[in-house]
């Protein structure tokens, strides 16, 4: 049975420059248009069958949020129709839905009256709601002075327990402190359980391939692909960074050596090695990374390599890494050192070092030079999406050392996964199993 069925859906917003421009339009004598039209959603058709748990992903502004908005009713499309079987729960914008000036009770009580149920069983359930809200004496305070936080605890609560036949999630529990966040997560795979159909938008991969039985993809307003989870994870990075290409050209910033060493190509000629920074060019490039150092030493390029592929974004489970780094000098460095770090999202450090604490002390540097090093370890971490940390260090007795150059979320590295997943977790620890000794039932006293 079909839960959801989207048909030629397309969506028309008005954009103006200024409120003015609005109310010249509607009072211009001769109807001049003020206006430009925005396309979000681009002739969608999608059929969603009762019981599943869908995740749709797109790049922002690829229309998720307002398809979402458009089955929940919110919003009504410009051409196409949406039929939908079974009572709807959306939890979409935060604050969307509810009265700032109500107390948290209240407006559970007018969401369930919204959705058809009679006062007294909201009256019934208002007990789970407020335990699982667990917000306190807060429950009965005006919802204008919660934080975001506690919002979402109330509009969750109140959303996943007036029995719905479909649940709609846009992002809100992204606010969330961990514990909740792990509450709702646990209570979405008992509604999935249950048979609910649960259609959920996310930026987290992690979500996708955990919680998803089928994903979408949207890009400008239209629906580009779907299937499982794991392949539309993979479009969606093709997407943000383009695929992997292990034939890399002369073009690129590194090559191999006739000799088979590793050699950074050059943009001069004569053999002039360039001191451009050129760390924008790569794939894996995080434009919003922060940097800071005293500047006697810059980053100016990287490069993410495993086996054969050059400038990599996508690396595979278990796949050892090599990350390279080129640094130019601008005053001399006795003592200089380098590190690395790789985190989550979130910024849960999963590890991060550097010569320093490896022990490993490096030759001094002078003005002018240029050094490169390479860090290699193996990805054991969980399949997602990961930040790489780069730094130009200078001994001074400290764990850290004296900052020359630090590049806070440089790279971007998306760890895949082919097969199923051999442990749950952040990090394989790949775990020993060994039986010590086996004790006899008659010496234990146990019967057959």
């Amino acid at each position: 049975m079909i839960a959801i069925s989207v048909r030629s859906v397309s969506k028309k917003f008005r954009l103006f420059a200024s409120p003015q421009d609005r109310l010249f339009e509607t009072f211009h004598p001769f109807r001049k248009r003020y206006h430009r039209e925005f396309l979000a959603l681009n002739e969608v058709s999608l059929d969603i069958p009762k019981g599943r748990t869908i995740g749709i992903i797109g790049r922002n502004g690829s229309g998720k949020s307002t398809l979402l908005q458009i089955i929940a009713g919110i919003l009504q499309p410009t051409s196409g129709s949406v039929v939908v079987n079974g009572r709807v729960a959306a939890l979409l914008e935060l604050g969307a839905g509810f009265n700032p000036d109500f107390t948290g009770r209240d407006n559970v009580m007018l969401n369930g009256a919204l959705l058809g149920i009679t006062r007294d069983e909201m009256i019934a359930r208002m007990p789970k709601i407020e335990a699982f809200a667990d917000i306190g004496d807060f429950f009965d305070q005006p919802v204008k002075t919660y934080s975001s936080g506690m919002f979402v605890r109330v509009a969750f609560a109140a959303t996943i327990h007036v029995d719905p036949d479909i649940l709609i999630v846009d992002e809100a529990l992204a606010v969330g402190d961990a514990k909740f966040q792990h509450k709702c997560y646990e209570h979405l795979s008992t509604l999935r359980e249950r048979g609910i159909t649960i259609l959920f938008v996310t930026h987290s991969m992690a979500l996708i391939t955990t919680y998803a039985q089928h994903a979408v993809l949207m890009d400008h307003g239209q629906l580009i692909t779907d299937g499982e989870p794991g392949l539309i994870v993979d479009r969606y990075h093709e997407l943000l960074f383009g695929r992997n290409d292990s034939s890399q050209s002369s073009q690129g910033v590194m090559a191999k050596e006739e000799s088979g060493g590793v050699n950074w190509m050059i943009s001069g000629t004569g053999g002039v090695p360039s001191t451009e920074d050129v760390c924008h060019s790569r794939r894996s490039y995080n434009k919003t990374e922060t940097r800071f150092g005293n500047g006697e030493a810059k980053i100016i390029d990287y490069a993410l390599q495993y086996e054969d592929r050059w400038d990599a974004v996508d690396v595979p489970f278990r796949s050892v890494l090599n990350v390279h780094v080129r640094a130019v000098f601008f005053s001399d460095v006795e003592v200089p050192a380098v590190g690395f770090c790789i985190k989550t999202v979130e910024g849960v450090y999963v590890y991060a070092t550097n010569t320093i604490i490896m022990g490993k002390q490096l030759d001094p540097v002078a003005k002018g030079e240029i050094l490169v090093f390479q860090f290699s370890f193996m990805l054991t971490v969980s399949p997602g999406d990961y930040f790489l940390d780069l730094a130009v260090l200078e001994v001074d007795g400290t764990r850290g050392g004296c900052v020359l150059d630090v590049r806070r979320s440089i790279a971007h590295c998306v760890v895949t996964l082919d097969r199923d997943r051999p442990f749950d977790g952040l990090v394989d620890l790949s775990p020993s199993l060994e039986i010590l000794k086996e004790q006899s039932r008659a010496r234990l006293g146990v019967e057959r």
